[in-house]
């Protein structure tokens, strides 16, 4: 048997003139409304003792103080109820909490759509389309904004000892910020943990890409536990590893051999680029850091005068580009290039690439933090041969990495 009866059932139908299915939802809209509205009633009996206008039972000096207007999202759309108060100030309602806007699960979908890259206008109307709530997009980004606290948390959390590994690279994004518009960059750091699992440590949103701020990030990972760091794969930004020696002296730092090999190609004519390409690969590719020089001094006489600027890059730099040779090829193949950091960058990019200008640092902040989390939950196993890499990480680092074994 149903909760109404037929006869109730007509008695609704007829007293709210129900016509169609729209009715029908308004109808059901009004109901629950007015249910919300009459449980407050109750639990403000219940907490002061007596029900309204029963003083012969009022044992208490508190009393009621009148209402006070709320607007309430749930499934069946934003409704307005009138929340009792008590002259005290203490009643705390528990069907609605001072502080909630929500009854229903439309804050986690929308959380959810937000997370996938959708715009607030978006997610406005698509809840429109599929549930009938008129919800602003004002509203949409206040429900959003109720990740921030999350989000801080999870920026500010513990971080562990030692990282053997990490990436670091950054991603550009505009921002609006005192009426301009302005290119901001996304930090980000990849550690791989002493179980050879992979997360994300931080966020950060800065002006540019420099390596003042690389400094700054590098310090909150001292400041949030982080004691030593192995190897760091990095791009080619200038100042970059001096500002991880400033901060974590003994660490070994690997330029990307991809990031270079762009670089250098972009000097490079087209008809040029294949030949030029093919005998490069037999530098990078080498055995042994012997041999890859003896490969550069090749390359370098052949091409050394037509192509200087390609060239002269990797004699400048070729105590980082060439880190990499000192170890066995399980590690090479983890550290040579910023592989990981770039397969995230490409999926924070899928998530953002509908938001051509951020509000905001937070706004940008949160869009971060909610593609992070969810191409996070994917990084449940360790790197392939881990349990290799690590042995031989213990062996090059034996002072280092043992003590946190």
């Amino acid at each position: 048997m149903g909760i109404l009866s037929k006869d109730q059932i007509r008695q609704m139908i007829k007293h709210y003139g129900i016509k169609d299915a729209k009715d029908i939802h308004e109808a059901l809209k009004d109901m629950f409304s007015e249910t919300i509205q009459e449980m407050l009633e109750a639990e403000l009996d219940e907490h002061l003792g007596y029900s309204k206008y029963d003083y012969k039972n009022k044992e208490t000096t508190n009393s009621r103080n009148g209402k006070r207007s709320k607007k309430i999202l749930s499934d069946l759309g934003e409704f307005e109820i009138e929340v009792p108060r008590d002259r005290d100030g203490d009643f705390e309602p528990v069907v609605v909490k001072n502080h909630q806007r929500s009854v229903s699960g439309i804050e986690d979908q929308v959380i959810g759509m937000y997370a996938k890259g959708m715009t607030t206008r978006d997610i406005a109307a698509q809840l429109e389309k599929i549930y009938g709530i008129d919800a602003s997009p004002t509203l949409i980004s206040k429900i959003t904004d109720k990740i921030l606290p999350l989000a801080q948390e999870w920026q500010n959390r513990p971080l562990e000892p030692i990282y053997p590994i990490i990436f670091m690279d950054a991603i550009h994004y505009k921002v609006r910020q005192d009426g301009k518009v302005i290119c901001k960059a996304a930090y980000a750091v990849i550690g791989v943990n002493i179980e050879g699992k992979k997360d994300v440590l931080g966020l950060w949103i800065g002006e540019n890409e420099t390596a003042k701020y690389w400094l700054q990030v590098l310090n909150d990972l001292k400041n949030r536990g982080v004691k030593d760091i192995l190897i760091a794969s990095i791009d080619g930004l200038n100042g970059f590893s001096d500002a991880i020696r400033a901060v974590f002296p003994n660490t070994d730092i690997q330029r990307c051999i991809v990031h270079q090999i762009r670089n250098s190609l972009s000097y490079v004519s087209y008809k040029d680029r294949k030949a030029f390409a093919k005998e490069l690969k037999e530098v990078y590719s080498a055995i042994n850091e012997q041999t890859a020089l003896i490969e550069l001094e090749k390359l370098e006489e052949k091409w050394g005068e037509k192509y200087y600027i390609s060239l002269k890059s990797w004699r400048n730099n070729w105590d980082e580009l060439s880190a990499y040779f000192k170890y066995p090829d399980e590690i090479r193949k983890i550290i040579y290039t910023t592989n990981s950091m770039e397969s995230y960058n490409r999926q924070l990019r899928k998530v953002t690439k509908s938001k051509s200008i951020f509000p905001s640092d937070d706004s940008l902040f949160k869009s971060l933090y909610l593609a992070t989390a969810d191409i996070t939950q994917k990084w449940c196993t360790k790197l392939r041969d881990w349990h290799l890499i690590l042995a031989q990480l213990s062996i090059y680092f034996e002072d280092r990495i043992n003590p946190y074994l």
